[in-house]
């Protein structure tokens, strides 16, 4: 699949017309990633941004102590590091790919010009910007306002939300969890052991059902209290 033929069927770049998103494409060069490389280290020099085009690429900060807080992951035909493109400067965090992946490479300084000439484009990454904005805003009100369980409840529901989880035979809906369970623990700043505990609480509950990385959401109202901290498991 070529980079034009990935981008038409993103989300991202819909209302873009065929001259836009040809403008847009012609910058794309593909890289690849093995398992647990590098992408590129916080306060590197931002030379350009990314879009996953298959595997999945963490976003993380280190401690002084060395202790690693997972900021965000990103999956097939989702943007990072484009805001400090924009904005200039370096990265403020470190990348690494935590999956075999193929990313597309936009270099900052032609996308910059391109958006210059092209007030329709830019107009659409404001909005990618935006909502983006918006998701992170709620992710830091869940890290230091939110219990864990709280937390949890929270990723599942947006989570079904994104990817428009699919309904089982029985009408409940169900997600894919996108990464390990010890990347989501850090994810949503807990220990694996605890995050662990919530999801059979939440099973016996009959909030959820869990097989491997397959939730089914049985009790969508409940999980949503919980989320909003109106119940407690």
């Amino acid at each position: 699949m070529t980079a034009k033929e990935f981008m038409a069927g993103l989300q991202l770049f819909e209302g873009l017309s065929p001259r836009d998103l040809d403008s847009l494409a012609s910058l794309a060069s593909e890289v690849r990633f093995d398992k647990g490389r590098s992408i590129f280290l916080e306060g590197g020099e931002a030379k350009g941004f990314y879009i996953a085009k298959t595997g999945l690429v963490k976003i993380f900060k280190l401690a002084p102590d060395g202790r690693e807080q997972i900021i965000h992951i990103y999956g097939p035909g989702e943007p990072f590091a484009e805001v400090p493109v924009f904005e200039g400067g370096a990265y403020p965090a470190n990348a690494v790919a935590i999956e075999e992946s193929v990313l597309l490479f936009f270099p900052r300084e032609a996308i910059r010009r391109l958006l210059t000439r092209e007030p329709s484009l830019a107009l659409a990454w404001l909005a990618v910007l935006a909502r983006k904005l918006r998701r992170f805003t709620i992710q830091v009100e869940n890290l230091t306002l939110k219990e864990s369980p709280q937390r949890l409840a929270a990723y599942l529901l947006d989570l079904a939300d994104r990817n428009d989880g699919s309904d089982s035979p029985e009408g409940a809906s169900v997600v894919e969890l996108d990464m390990t369970k010890g990347h989501l623990a850090a994810l949503l700043g807990t220990a694996q052991e605890t995050l662990s505990r919530i999801l059979k609480k939440m099973t016996e509950a009959g909030h959820i059902t869990v097989k491997g990385r397959r939730i089914q959401l049985l009790d969508r109202p409940a999980l949503e209290a919980l989320a909003a901290g109106d119940e407690r498991l």
